[in-house]
């Protein structure tokens, strides 16, 4: 008896070893991936933040709000809900500050553009102009510009460093103008003249935009209003009439009928979007 104690002792100390070992391992990996990740974002940002202060500060965050999610509710499946959410975060603000870094840039290039034209026209370099945009200007435009200088003071072409640049910045204007400049450089012709219709047609295309955004906004509340009209209705019968709102949340055809409504409701909101996304 003793001996089959001991062994299954041996066992349970062994699988546990076995556990600790790969959940370590699993924990180093993802700490790695989530460094590497975080700190190729950030300097795609220009924001200089080590990154394993920010890989601590999440797994605090998933730690603290997920237990405490735990605790309030009692239910684990709510707290790892939480704690998923929260994990999954950082991609999401990442993805959201570069989308408004590129819509700050786009927004700023025009005029930028006709800072580089007036320059050409006075009879300045193209590189002498770029440095004078970067010491006026404000970031991103500025930040952009300027890593585009030091690549070019490091021997890389001008052509390969607009490329650089397109590649960075992944809008369509910007591409237009990188393509005017090189056809200009190409050509011989005029560079000044190119940029200025190119800030042109930049304008324009931002004011047609605006002006759609304009006349798709009731729709885009439309969306939001079909999206969160049946949980307030479900909130509101839940207080109202709470036995009969019971089944809909303990019984088999409740979730199958909570599972329609959502599979409804999601592609009510994805063809309302889809009308009203309009390319321009």
């Amino acid at each position: 008896m003793a001996l089959l104690i001991g062994a299954f002792a041996l066992a349970a100390s062994l699988l546990a070893w076995m556990v600790i070992e790969i959940g370590s391992m699993v924990f180093a990996r993802y700490r790695d991936r989530f460094t590497a990740r975080a700190g190729f974002k950030l300097r795609e940002l220009f924001l200089f933040i080590d990154p394993m202060q920010l890989f601590l500060l999440n797994l605090a965050t998933v730690v603290l709000l997920g237990g405490g999610v735990w605790l309030i509710t009692g239910t684990p499946a709510w707290g790892a809900l939480c704690a998923l959410l929260l994990g999954l975060a950082p991609r999401f603000v990442f993805r959201v500050l570069r989308r408004r870094r590129l819509e700050r840039f786009e927004e700023q290039l025009p005029d930028a553009l006709l800072v580089i034209g007036g320059g050409l026209r006075a009879g300045l370099s193209l590189m002498l102009v770029l440095q004078q945009l970067v010491r006026e200007g404000r970031p991103p435009i500025s930040q952009e510009f300027e890593l585009l200088l030091r690549e070019q003071r490091l021997g890389v072409a001008v052509d390969d460093a607009l490329d650089n640049l397109a590649r960075r910045v992944p809008l369509q204007p910007l591409s237009l103008v990188v393509s005017a400049m090189r056809i200009a450089n190409e050509t011989g012709g005029s560079l000044a003249e190119a940029l200025e219709r190119a800030a042109l047609t930049i304008r324009n295309q931002h004011a047609m935009e605006a002006k759609i955004r304009a006349l798709t906004a009731q729709g885009k509340l439309q969306a939001v209003v079909v999206g969160l009209l049946p949980i307030g209705l479900m909130l509101v019968l839940g207080r109202m009439e709470p036995q009969s709102m019971a089944l809909m949340w303990s019984t088999p055809l409740g979730w199958a009928t909570l599972a329609t409504i959502g599979l409804l409701e999601l592609f009510g909101v994805l063809l309302i979007r889809r009308v009203v996304a309009i390319d321009v």
